[in-house]
């Protein structure tokens, strides 16, 4: 199977390697030609100088970038992906995108006889090194078929969700139910301190009852530490927020909770916490 990847940031970077190891023909492509050559160094493969080149005889072409436009930069027009791919090739946008964007090209796609699927994912820069990534897909069947092989080797589960767009509501909800979590967390820590609790002890209790998370798990020990260089960053969070927010505009959901967190982010980043992870919540109560 030849496969093309275009997008080498924190996530595709070792997605892509993922695909190499796995003993498949792969492409690369990235914005930033250095980032390319020394993927190409690590792990072997080739790049190339426009998507469109790097899609050219590909089976599967996987897209992982920043948000719609960057989307649209490199898929559409002379040197974009769908210019290059071979007819009954598959586009798979593994970028958290919006869901009108995912009917938009899944339509321009078939249009020049080509299919699509959109698959954004979750589990962050350590489910993307580890191979473990959770796949929110949508598209048709047998399209998430023919592209399962490639998607399996670095996602611990994956799996179709319904129609193009699919996928990317899918991820919205994700994102909502992260931001409330964090949120808690974040209290939670707060509270404790204020309270004069030990924070490790009262992790290490609540941690095995109801209370659990995976955020609970993985960013507690930082938070405590006020340190805040180690996962997803709230300029992308508020991004993903903003996504689910204008779709809740559109079906009528009301989303108070996301409201008030995607505030409370915004906060962080007017006091130059636009790249730090997402549990820097907690700084709103602890920093000055």
């Amino acid at each position: 199977m030849k496969v093309a990847f275009i997008g080498l940031g924190v996530m595709g970077y070792p997605m892509a390697g993922h695909v190499k190891a796995a003993g498949m023909d792969i492409c690369v492509f990235n914005r930033t030609p250095e980032k390319a050559e020394k993927w190409c160094e690590e792990f072997g493969g080739i790049w190339a100088n426009t998507p469109a080149r790097a899609a050219e005889g590909c089976d599967i072409v996987l897209v992982c970038v920043g948000n719609d436009d960057d989307v649209r930069q490199v898929v559409l027009g002379k040197d974009g992906v769908l210019a290059g791919m071979k007819e009954g090739a598959i586009l798979v946008d593994h970028t958290t995108a919006s869901a009108s964007l995912a009917r938009e090209l899944d339509e321009e796609a078939r249009n020049l006889g080509k299919r699509f699927l959109d698959a954004p994912v979750s589990g962050g820069q350590a489910g993307a090194e580890n191979g473990a990534l959770t796949v929110m897909i949508g598209g048709d069947q047998s399209d998430y078929e023919a592209a399962r092989p490639v998607i399996d080797v670095y996602s611990k589960f994956n799996k179709l969700l319904g129609p193009a767009g699919n996928g990317q509501l899918a991820k919205a909800a994700n994102q909502i139910c992260i931001a409330g979590v964090v949120e808690g967390l974040a209290e939670a820590i707060n509270f404790a301190i204020k309270a004069g609790l030990n924070g490790e002890d009262l992790i290490e209790t609540i941690s095995k009852g109801a209370a659990g998370s995976w955020q609970m798990e993985n960013r507690y020990q930082t938070m405590l530490n006020d340190e805040y260089e180690f996962g997803f960053a709230v300029d992308w969070m508020r991004k993903d927020l903003g996504i689910a927010l204008e779709e809740a505009q559109r079906n009528g959901a009301d989303m108070p909770l996301v409201k008030m967190v995607d505030d409370f982010y915004a906060e962080v980043q007017s006091k130059g916490g636009g790249r730090l992870d997402t549990s820097s919540l907690l700084t709103r109560y602890t920093r000055n």
